[in-house]
């Protein structure tokens, strides 16, 4: 990307929600498609850049899940950006299967629709 800069970042210099957790924002690496977003805690951002593999902490479950590990669609790290604010971080990855937990490419394969009669709304 243009004008872009490599750095690091430690955890530290993050800005996290109320509960310390920043949200990650996944995208193919191929061909530019937004396949889910999730949440990190700094145990899951750790073993992320350690090991190349996504992990995410789950608000549902409490606990770390390296993408992958029982489903077999791993998404292997291609590179990490953070945003301007240092609030939301974009993983760009090498997705194998899908990344939706329903079994679709990605997560976000239902369009909203806009209320015709209610363009305000």
């Amino acid at each position: 990307m243009e004008g872009t800069e490599r750095i690091v970042l430690p955890w530290e210099q993050l800005k996290k929600d109320s509960a310390g957790l920043v949200p990650v924002i996944v995208q193919d690496d191929a061909n530019d498609q937004v396949l889910m977003m999730a949440y990190m805690n700094r145990e899951a951002y750790e073993k992320t850049l350690v090991e190349g593999r996504m992990t995410y902490w789950s608000r549902s479950r409490s606990e770390l899940w390296t993408k992958g590990m029982t489903s077999g669609h791993f998404q292997y790290v291609r590179s990490l950006w953070i945003d301007c604010d240092q609030d939301t971080i974009l993983a760009r990855v090498e997705q194998v299967g899908a990344a939706c937990h329903t079994g679709h490419r990605s997560c976000f394969y239902r369009e909203l629709e806009r209320n015709e009669a209610n363009p305000e709304g």
